[in-house]
């Protein structure tokens, strides 16, 4: 897991650029931290552990660990890679429960990021981003911050049927609960966008122990103040977290990605990492059965 990075990868008849700075923190009040990342070009995730200590803990690093083992580092992978990945990480966590004298001690996590896809049948490369639970997905084209993702919570349904505000919804008692989580069910249900590769791109992925302590508009000012290169920005956003309270473990993971068309040998000749961009409408899936706490 390296904290900041750049890599240029040699797609064909182009080449990208991607940056990266990644940084996790147990925050002020948790003893253990049940976060992981994984930032590793052009693979990038954020899994936020939950079920308690050791077995949350357990959770996250199991994500990140499996989708080592399914995707290659400094190449695209394809998007049937990308859902084995998914799928094989909620077995592998779903092992981790155990049977005990008050019934099953449930292992689970969250479970968000993108990485880049050969979308293949001509369609050309294309960031795979996805979402199971309550950490998220923001994009930022300089000017705008806007969560890709759609939180997987108990409050995020109640706002959708119109039952209660954004502003309510961050006091609500339940805010906590979240009803998608890797381990949670036989079937993982993540929420999927294929997003074509062009440009400058910049992603955000964090773990909820950036999203409630820190509003939107200031997440805004930490990445306005980027001169072209994402890293210290997910150091900067952590501290900012930890300083707004640091109730929880707190991860963020910021990847900018620049993809060039190459004109001639030596600019397909350079190796290294990849981008992409533009967006869909997020999909939502019906919830899992079952809340887990996060």
């Amino acid at each position: 897991m390296s904290p900041d990075g750049e890599d240029v990868v040699a797609l064909e008849q182009a080449s990208a650029v991607i940056a990266h700075s990644a940084r996790t923190d147990v925050g002020r009040v948790r003893s253990v931290n049940e976060d992981a990342f994984l930032a590793e070009a052009p693979v990038y995730l954020v899994a936020d552990g939950m079920g308690g200590h050791a077995r949350g803990d357990a959770a996250s690093r199991t994500v990140v660990e499996t989708f080592r083992r399914h995707l290659a580092v400094g190449e695209p992978s394809t998007p049937e890679q990308v859902l084995d990945a998914i799928h094989s990480s909620n077995e592998a966590v779903r092992a981790l429960s155990e049977e005990g004298d008050e019934g099953t001690a449930v292992a689970g996590t969250t479970l968000t990021g993108v990485v880049l896809v050969d979308a293949g049948d001509g369609a050309g490369f294309h960031w795979l981003a996805f979402n199971v639970g309550d950490s998220r997905i923001y994009t930022w084209d300089g000017r705008t911050l806007r969560q890709l993702s759609v939180d997987h919570s108990a409050v995020q349904e109640l706002v959708d049927a119109g039952l209660l505000s954004a502003e309510e919804a961050e006091r609500h008692p339940d805010r906590n609960v979240i009803t998608r989580a890797i381990g949670a069910d036989d079937v993982a249900e993540p929420d999927l966008w294929l997003i074509p590769a062009t440009g400058r791109q910049v992603f955000v992925l964090c773990s909820d122990g950036l999203s409630k302590e820190v509003a939107d508009a200031d997440i805004a000012r930490i990445l306005t103040g980027d001169t072209g290169h994402a890293a210290g920005l997910a150091g900067e956003l952590v501290d900012l977290a930890i300083e707004h309270g640091g109730r929880d473990n707190v991860t963020v993971v910021v990847v900018e990605s620049a993809l060039a068309v190459a004109d001639d040998e030596s600019t397909r000749d350079r190796a290294g990492e990849s981008s992409v961009n533009e967006d869909t409408t997020p999909r939502r899936e019906e919830a899992a059965d079952g809340d887990l706490h996060g």
